[in-house]
């Protein structure tokens, strides 16, 4: 029989308790039945305004397009009846006719058109460059590292320390992965001193490679954004940068808080609006997270998650506007879309900060994360397809949703009654299957329009449903997976970490287009989307992937299709 209602999203795991002790069964082997939620399959159950809006976005910004090819067609239809001769005469016939004022008229109203039109239309934004900051080795640890060093400070019993093992044994984070020392302090607090020890580390690291990078001063920089979820002291992250470097004075600062993993995608949206704003200039965009500042030592299971698996990172990049900068610049943004959840309770509480009952502060991840995070991406991608597929997607997605809205009725299957309305055009796959009659879904292929994917590194686990969802290939999930294994989650620079390994093989070429997509609290779900502007040679220094990436994917990703879920109990 079919599972009914929302039976489809749930998954079964034998767990093997081990021998029993005790009691009328004990020396013998007890198993149990773990009952697990799946990503529901977001992309058979596409919600009709979120694709009006992803069309809304594509006639606003194609209506011209449409029109340029048709108006050529009739202007050349109509000049190739005349040769050069008659064309000529005709023209000469035609102006000889105006006087001076009408002429001049006429190129007054022409030149105002093209002033207007170049003053008011959006600027191109391109990406000079990005650094990702890699620790010393000193700060490298290994799984079995990591839990002696959670045992060392003392701030944990066993039960949690055996959690903790047990998650990361699943996580698909390697044995590379970088912590500060801060988090084998005996200490039960961390201080504003280790904060801020370790935001100077990584975020002047990777700025100082950035500027070496680009060769733009620091005193060139006319816009700054920082973001970082956790750490947020006074003064700002972002004026610790301005004084370290001496920055110029009327320099645009901006310090994002409270944010999460996919502020990295909202602060290269701030920063594009300061440069649309502000002609001839560049940004620099620094995401970051502070994971001493956030190291949780309490013992409630949903907060102990974020210890396993967040890990010491930063990104910096450069952004401008200026003409001048195409000729040595990367990419070019294309599209930034944003979806936010936040006015749904449980989408707000997904991912909270609070103290637990011995006053601990760390963040609690809800049950229904992951649920919560499919329905946030699914609206997102909804929006953005409009934008990006190709016009034979679009047609076969779009033509799929008509046929399924005026054809639909209310229906009852498996005694569940379906009502036929706009908000939930496409069923569950178990309630499609069950009625021949119902129109199946078209799932539009992404792969035709991005050639590189950079999702961000939550988990093995949101990974591999991802690709699952989106039918993408191990090739496409590869970066993810390789810098979820080498670097573990670094928040909202994970996903500039995924394009540096990209580089690092060589693969991104002149006219690639490349999709970062990036979700966290709140809860949220961001994706920009970047054209290569030239192709991108191999990194001969200044990458971090330079000591590593003959390695990958290697054996190291081999088992990346093993789907280990997440225990709360």
């Amino acid at each position: 029989m079919a599972p009914t209602g929302d039976q489809y999203l749930l998954s079964t795991e034998i767990v093997n308790r081990g021998v029993e002790s005790s009691g009328p069964d004990a020396g013998s082997m007890s198993f149990s039945v773990r009952v697990r939620r799946r990503l529901p399959d977001f992309l058979h159950s596409v919600k009709l305004k979120y694709v009006k809006l992803g069309y809304h976005y594509l006639i606003n910004h194609g209506i011209y397009l449409a029109t340029v090819p048709v108006l050529a067609l009739v202007f050349g239809a109509e000049v190739g009846r005349f040769t050069r001769e008659e064309l000529w005469r005709k023209l000469w016939d035609t102006t000889a006719g105006y006087d001076l004022v009408s002429l001049l008229l006429f190129v007054a109203v022409l030149t105002f058109t093209i002033s207007f039109y170049f003053l008011f239309s959006p600027r191109s934004i391109y990406l000079v460059d990005f650094a990702c900051f890699k620790p010393d080795d000193d700060l490298k640890v290994t799984k079995e590292e990591f839990i002696g060093l959670a045992r060392k400070s003392g701030k944990f019993d066993e039960e949690s320390l055996e959690f903790q093992k047990k998650i990361l044994e699943s996580s698909g984070i390697g044995d590379e992965t970088y912590v500060p020392k801060a988090i084998s302090s005996p200490e039960k607090i961390s201080t504003m001193k280790d904060g801020r020890a370790e935001a100077s580390l990584v975020i002047f690291g990777a700025l100082d490679e950035l500027f070496e990078k680009t060769g733009i001063q620091p005193k060139d920089v006319g816009v700054l954004v920082v973001n970082c979820s956790i750490f947020n002291p006074t003064p700002s992250l972002s004026a610790m940068i301005i004084n370290h470097y001496k920055m110029r004075g009327n320099t645009l600062s901006f310090n994002l808080g409270g944010m999460g993993c996919s502020a990295g995608i909202i602060a290269v949206d701030l920063a594009s609006d300061m440069l649309q704003a502000n002609s001839n200039n560049v940004a620099v965009v620094v995401s970051t997270e502070i994971v001493s500042y956030n190291w949780y030592p309490g013992r409630d299971r949903s907060m102990l998650i974020p210890n396993c698996f967040f890990r010491m990172g930063c990104s910096a990049l450069m952004l401008s506007n200026r003409r001048g900068d195409y000729r040595r610049a990367k990419y070019r943004l294309e599209h930034i879309v944003r979806t936010h959840k936040g006015s749904n309770d449980s989408s707000f509480q997904s991912v909270y900060q609070e103290e637990d009952e011995q006053r601990f502060k760390g963040l609690k991840i809800s049950k229904d994360i992951v649920e919560i995070g499919g329905d946030a991406i699914k609206t997102n991608i909804t929006t953005l397809g409009p934008l990006v597929l190709p016009v034979s997607e679009q047609l076969l997605f779009f033509s799929t949703l008509i046929k399924r809205y005026l054809s639909g009725t209310t229906k009852e299957k498996n005694g569940v009654t379906t009502p036929s309305n706009s908000s939930q055009l496409f069923p569950p796959p178990s309630s499609t299957s069950s009625s021949a009659t119902t129109t199946k879904p078209y799932i539009p292929d992404y792969k035709l329009a991005f050639e590189h994917f950079c999702i961000h590194v939550t988990s093995k686990t949101v990974l591999n449903e991802l690709q699952r969802n989106l039918g993408l290939s191990d090739t496409n999930m590869e970066p993810s997976r390789a810098t979820l294994h080498r670097f573990g989650n670094t928040s909202s620079s994970s996903i500039w970490y995924e394009l540096a390994y990209l580089e690092a093989k060589g693969r991104v070429k002149r006219g690639d287009r490349v999709w970062q997509l990036a979700f966290g609290s709140g809860f949220k779900c961001n994706s920009a989307v970047w054209k290569s502007v030239r192709d991108m040679e191999k990194p001969s220094a200044n990458n971090p992937w330079l000591d590593c990436i003959d390695r990958y994917p290697g054996e190291v990703l081999s088992q990346s299709n093993q789907v280990h879920p997440l225990n709360f109990s």
